[in-house]
């Protein structure tokens, strides 16, 4: 095998695994230890650009756009799940536009030729495509191993296709409970869940998309670690018989530069760890209630706080995410330089192992 490891990445199209993807990307591109790593990042043409904002200035992570194939009921030019109204029911044709992209990622793999392709849980159908190639494939899951090894593994199978929301408030067989302070859920988290395995249009469900990537890979990714999850990790890799490579966590550097002298001004009023900060996420929106509550419940805390409201294009709701003290010290320990180099050398050095097997 050359000297230079060659990667191809296909995640979903929504930033909340578009980012992920491009950060493991960063990562493994840029890591002293690896001997080199190409990545070939794919997504749809309209992503593109943005995709490369992200990206530093030198590095050796190209972008490939994908031209997504018209969809009935997709309006026309949308290519991620940002370009969509929250709540929207188009979101599930995305998945479909991207199973009708089969035939270009074949034929990109087929010019392209990578050791590894590195998959999300829409492209299911994959590995069909790459192993006859001589790629070996590679499911990365952007949701914590926890949320894989409660959801998504074929244990949930004895319920049959439909389960309830009974089956779903209870872990599924052979969960690792007693390590884990999760013994049911509630029935509205269950609800929630139902979800996955529900068809739209006939398609497949999330369920099935997810459980085919990783039966059909040859191994696992995922940001985590042992230290953090090392029971669910066992219990997948049980499950599937697959290995997980662990990668720690995936997340943007921290920022550098200085602040606005008007956020330095008022967060220098307070001391150090007593400013709240509240965010959901970029596509995860609040109703006007839902804003209500949550500013209440922190004005009741006596706390000061600051709140990120970033209005979708419709223009009514919030969107928020709660980021608590003791977050802030797993994030400082986890994002140490000497800690960081050491999961991505491993990985890289797995990655390495996997594609000459």
């Amino acid at each position: 095998m050359d000297s230079e490891l060659h990667v191809v990445m296909c995640p979903f199209l929504a930033f909340g695994h578009i980012s992920p993807f491009l950060q493991l990307a960063r990562k493994i591109s840029s890591c002293a230890a690896s001997g080199g790593v190409r990545v070939t990042f794919l997504s749809a043409a309209a992503n593109v650009p943005r995709i490369e904002s992200l990206l530093p200035a030198s590095t050796s992570i190209s972008v490939v756009p994908l031209h997504l194939p018209a969809v009935p009921g997709l309006p026309p030019g949308v290519e991620s799940t940002a370009d969509l109204p929250p709540t929207s029911p188009a979101a599930e044709l995305l998945k479909l536009a991207v199973d009708g992209t089969r035939p270009q990622v074949e034929s990109l793999l087929r010019e392209l030729r990578p050791h590894l392709a590195v998959f999300d849980f829409c492209m299911q159908w994959l590995p069909e495509v790459a192993e006859p190639l001589g790629v070996r494939t590679l499911f990365f899951s952007v949701f914590a191993a926890v949320s894989t090894a409660y959801l998504t593994v074929p244990a949930r199978r004895l319920h049959g296709p439909a389960p309830t929301l009974g089956d779903m408030m209870s872990p599924p067989p052979g969960f690792p409970s007693a390590a884990s302070s999760i013994r049911s859920v509630p029935a509205y988290q269950a609800a929630d869940f139902l979800y996955i395995f529900k068809s739209f249009g006939g398609g497949v469900c999330v369920y099935e998309r997810v459980v085919k990537c990783i039966e059909s890979c040859s191994a696992i990714v995922a940001k985590t670690c042992t230290e953090m999850e090392g029971p669910y990790i066992d219990y997948i890799e049980r499950q599937f018989g697959k290995p997980m490579l662990l990668a720690g966590p995936v997340v943007p550097a921290p920022l550098e530069g200085k602040l606005e002298a008007r956020w330095a001004k008022w967060l220098g009023g307070f001391a150090e760890g007593t400013v709240v900060f509240s965010s959901f996420g970029s596509e995860t929106f609040l109703t006007d209630e839902g804003e209500r509550e949550l500013l209440l419940g922190l004005e009741m805390t006596g706390m000061p706080f600051l709140v990120v409201l970033n209005r979708p294009k419709s223009g009514t709701n919030g969107e928020h995410e709660e980021v608590r003290k003791k977050h802030g010290k797993w994030r400082e320990f986890l994002l140490e330089k000497e800690l960081q180099d050491g999961f991505t050398a491993k990985l890289v050095e797995r990655l390495r192992q996997l594609a000459k097997a």
